[in-house]
């Protein structure tokens, strides 16, 4: 194990704030009912649908070559294999704040807080592992971080001691970023606000022992638009590097250990990074699929301008998809589901207002609220959405904005030699909570997930008695 452990500084101001406490709890409550979740909504239906057809047409398709039910089967292994590394980062997550565990004769106080909408999310984060920490990721990776991580490198190419060097990364996700930025010798800070994102990275940065130890199938869901079962089942190991070790064996690009060159905070970025403590501490932001998170960009904007220092780079690479806008026309058509108890007009974080502007509109704001362009570039879908599926992809089908920007009135006395004008832009966790910045919409737990009878898994006798003759 690695002698790394993830710190959460200031947990009596968390669990003091009772609705950060209920996300924390929705979080955990989410990656512990993934096994029973999904068997039922994945296998458990779809067998009760198989066997409501035509006795004829289900024995058909049960027999070869198609073996439908085989393939449930096999889904069904796919999915234990996935909601093991669910309850690792569960079992990890109550164990880094002090929580009890679920037994027989108790239900702690987080069973039952997860709402649909964070089942969701623990079922996209496990998913997430194959593009972030897999050796099959890695052409995927090298298209979204590559040109960040290179446009740095030139751009500090001249400083001897990279740890001088200060990078913020927003929307840190699962760490890679963070971490391979801090294999650079760079003194890095993630930033994330999702507790499934911190609690997963925290997993796979400071619990894992060795490269590959676990096997996982991010695309086990995948009944529509797939091509054949052998890439719905495709298998991957994570990690495809043990964090510790690599850390371990960096030489010359640091005089810091990576130890200390690694820190992850949990916060609302334009919040947090917009108040006078954060101002003017960063040489460089890093910010990749990140900018059309934001349901106002111009507080983004803004923080990125308070926390660089004078002359600072801000490197961004991504689409501008904006999710705020399909997320509330989805909650508004949704406004009749009652089961999910999230109120229609939930609004993220800290923002109460929304717009949506086009690449040249941002980038005429960019210069208006003090950055100078040094490069910028449109990538076509087909240069960033490299995966080794080629029929099942993880990556948009979007165009990428590719921008180098300089902070105006700069100057780099600080370090021994300025850098070049262009740029682009990743750990092990020190978490410290710095929530309490974060105000959220109140959600009530859905009392439709709060069952204690198991889904589990049926038997192959079970299976067959549910048959419609």
């Amino acid at each position: 194990m690695s002698q790394l452990q993830s710190a959460w500084a200031g947990e009596p101001e968390l669990f003091a704030d009772a609705e950060e406490k209920r996300v924390l709890y929705a979080t955990l409550d989410s990656f512990k009912q993934y096994r029973r979740v999904a068997h039922h909504n994945t296998t458990h239906r779809r067998r009760q649908d198989f066997y409501a057809l035509p006795s004829e047409e289900w024995k058909m398709l049960a027999a070869p070559p198609i073996n439908f039910l085989s393939t449930l089967d096999q889904v069904d292994d796919a999915i234990d294999a996935n909601a093991d590394i669910a309850m690792l980062i569960h079992e990890a997550g109550l164990e880094s704040f002090g929580l009890e565990r679920e037994t027989p004769n108790r239900s702690p106080d987080w069973h039952g807080c997860a709402t649909s909408a964070d089942l969701d999310k623990a079922r996209s984060t496990l998913r997430q592992f194959y593009r972030d920490w897999s050796t099959a990721g890695a052409s995927e990776r090298q298209a979204s971080y590559g040109p960040v991580v290179h446009d740095l490198a030139i751009a500090f190419a001249a400083v001897p001691d990279k740890g001088n060097v200060k990078v913020i990364v927003p929307g840190a996700g699962l760490g890679r970023l963070v971490f391979e930025l801090c294999t650079q010798g760079y003194n890095v800070e993630g930033n994330e606000v999702s507790y499934h994102q911190l609690l997963a990275s925290s997993w796979v940065l400071n619990q894992t022992e060795r490269a590959e130890q676990y096997h996982i199938y991010p695309f086990a869901f995948d009944f529509s638009n797939t091509v054949s079962r052998a890439d719905q089942l495709k298998q991957v190991r994570i990690p495809d590097v043990h964090p510790a070790t690599a850390l371990a064996y960096i030489e010359g690009a640091s005089q810091t250990p990576a130890t200390d060159r690694m820190n992850m905070i949990a916060a609302d970025f334009a919040e947090f990074y917009s108040n006078s403590m954060r101002k003017g501490i960063f040489d460089a932001v890093a910010t990749v699929f990140f900018l059309d998170t934001a349901p106002n960009v111009v507080r983004y904007i803004r923080a990125v301008h308070n926390c660089l220092k004078p002359g600072g780079i801000w490197a961004n690479h991504g689409p501008l998809l904006w999710h705020w806008v399909d997320r509330s026309l989805s909650q508004k058509n949704d406004s009749s589901n009652h089961h999910s108890h999230e109120p229609v007009d939930q609004r993220p974080l800290s923002d109460q207002g929304r717009v949506e502007l086009t690449v040249e509109e941002v980038l005429m704001l960019i210069c208006e609220m003090g950055f100078q362009i040094e490069s910028q570039e449109i990538r076509q879908p087909h240069e960033y959405d490299a995966t080794s599926l080629p029929d099942i992809s993880l990556g948009g089908k979007e165009n990428a904005i590719l921008l180098t920007l300089h902070e105006l009135l700069g100057h780099w006395q600080h370090l021994d030699q300025a850098p070049d004008t262009r740029t682009r832009d990743i750990l092990f966790l020190y978490f410290t909570n710095s929530r309490r910045y974060i105000h959220r919409p109140r959600l009530l737990c859905p009392e439709g997930l709060k069952s204690d009878v198991p889904l589990s898994r049926p038997s192959p006798d079970q299976r067959i008695s549910n048959r419609r003759e």
